[in-house]
């Protein structure tokens, strides 16, 4: 949308120069022909409808470069994916991860997909905050997990690869009520991160 709207502020800038370009004497014998009554415009007028031109071609190439570098921002770029992924990757890789006894995540974003996109976007340093996808493979289990991360903008993937190992020393038994033992216990988990670049 916004790349569109900067196409049309250049060519409207182009038009306006050429305008600015046609010569006096060109326009006087136009005028002529449609109103050979009117009176002849005096040489300032066609400098200050020069001038007012000009400055209307410069706004609009001014305009429809901010509006590209706006679009820039909103999108990805590959070496922008590739240094969060690699960073995030590095990050999540002894990632201490609980579950409930029913094996429910304790906290929604352990789940694998918004955890992976979430530190990416954080580690994506200038790029947007938005926009990163992580697409789970068919046959995924909670121990064995593969997902495709992309990016808006961006051309590159990457595929992650998680697995979940059990860490009985990261067990956590929350206190009861009155402050003696707790009556369940949330099991421990450390998660082991690769990625390579591609789809999975």
């Amino acid at each position: 949308m916004l790349t569109q709207l900067s196409i049309i502020l250049f060519v409207l800038a182009a038009l306006l120069l050429l305008m600015a370009c046609v010569k006096a004497q060109r326009v006087r014998s136009w005028r002529e022909s449609l109103n050979p009554s009117a009176p002849e415009a005096p040489d300032a007028a066609f400098v200050v409808a020069r001038i007012v031109l000009i400055a209307m071609a410069a706004v609009c190439a001014v305009m429809g470069f901010r509006g590209l570098g706006v679009q820039d921002r909103w999108k990805w770029s590959d070496d922008e994916l590739k240094s969060a992924v690699e960073q995030a990757t590095y990050e999540l890789d002894g990632f201490l991860y609980r579950v409930d006894e029913s094996g429910e995540p304790v906290v929604r974003i352990y789940e694998y997909e918004t955890l992976v996109e979430s530190e990416v976007v954080e580690n994506g340093g200038d790029a947007p905050q938005d926009g990163v996808a992580a697409s789970a493979a068919e046959g995924n289990t909670d121990a064995d997990a593969y997902f495709t991360l992309s990016a808006n903008g961006a051309d590159a993937e990457f595929c992650v690869h998680i697995e979940r190992v059990r860490s009985k020393e990261d067990d956590y038994t929350p206190p009861g009520i009155t402050g003696g033992e707790g009556t369940y216990t949330e099991l421990g988990y450390r998660l082991t991160v690769t990625t390579q670049e591609g789809a999975c």
